[in-house]
């Protein structure tokens, strides 16, 4: 079905008071990895909604197996309560919000990593409500179906996350998921997560970080249909924030996605900008992303 174009049901302006910030999270993540963008936007008069995917959040599964002392044979068998959660689960969950947010006055949406394949998909579905899309570092698929696709590709050849498989716990494809353990004590598994995911923080930043991941990931997430269509999405004026030390999503892929967005809809092309952190580096510079946002015309 093809949606008018955005620019044809409502002006624009630049900050527009009324805007919210809807802010989607990425893999094992939740709406508590924004807290630092959120209290820079409040600082900035502007109000944000900070999305829990399915299964996320406080509805996040952590067995008692997963807790210390760990009991990694149990907890590989353990079901998983995101066994079966769809990348149209939460694309559902988020238009719901989106429609309700959007009374309110105009939606910038903003996806960050494995969250670009969520805003992607209500992109397509709702392109009338949504003022602007914003990928921080974040699969954007056009070409490729879904970033399984795109990680076999050269330029993912730079991430440095082949370590990280002996994070893994349990077999994906009898529990549905991924399951990570975050909290092993290997302290080399440490340096290897640290490097691939926030090289520029400390160790006890990091650390903070990874007690606010969750273990468990749905695989069909991951390799859903992801593409945005041109006469729906690609009608939606879109930003592309570039993590320039990014090592889990290398820089030369977020590049890629870009070119091929802009090939896509070359009337409507990315507007680029560049932070130089690595994958979550950008929460330890809120105030950097923050001003982004805030100049962002809507």
């Amino acid at each position: 079905m093809t949606s008018l174009s955005h620019n044809a049901t409502r002006p624009r302006q630049a900050r527009d008071a009324n805007t919210t910030f809807v802010l989607v999270h990425g893999s094992c993540s939740s709406s508590l990895m924004w807290a630092p963008v959120q209290r820079e936007l409040a600082l900035l008069g502007h109000r944000s909604f900070a999305v829990d995917l399915p299964g996320h959040g406080f509805d996040a599964q952590y067995p008692a197996a997963y807790q210390a002392p760990q009991d990694l044979d149990a907890w590989a068998a353990e079901p998983s309560t995101l066994a079966g959660v769809t990348l149209q689960d939460n694309i559902d969950m988020v238009v719901d919000i989106v429609r309700r947010v959007a009374e309110h006055g105009p939606v910038v949406l903003v996806g960050a990593s494995l969250g670009g394949t969520t805003i992607t998909g209500v992109g397509n579905t709702i392109p009338a409500l949504v003022s602007r899309l914003v990928y921080i570092s974040a699969w954007a698929c056009v070409q490729r179906s879904n970033p399984i696709e795109y990680m076999q590709e050269p330029e993912f050849g730079d991430n440095l996350l082949a370590p990280l498989a002996a994070l893994n716990v349990g077999n994906p494809a009898e529990l549905g998921v991924g399951r990570a353990n975050y909290r092993t004590a290997d302290s080399n598994l440490f340096a290897a997560a640290k490097a691939a995911i926030m090289a520029d923080g400390t160790d006890q930043q990091f650390r903070a970080f990874l007690n606010i991941l969750q273990p468990d990931e749905s695989v069909a997430v991951m390799m859903s249909d992801a593409r945005g269509h041109a006469d729906t999405w690609g009608t939606i004026p879109r930003s592309y924030i570039r993590l320039a030390d990014d090592r889990t999503l290398p820089a030369a892929m977020q590049d890629r996605l870009i070119a091929e967005a802009d090939a896509l809809t070359p009337d409507n092309p990315y507007d680029v900008h560049t932070l130089t952190t690595s994958h979550v580096g950008f929460l330890l510079k809120p105030a950097e992303l923050a001003n982004i946002l805030d100049h962002l015309t809507v």
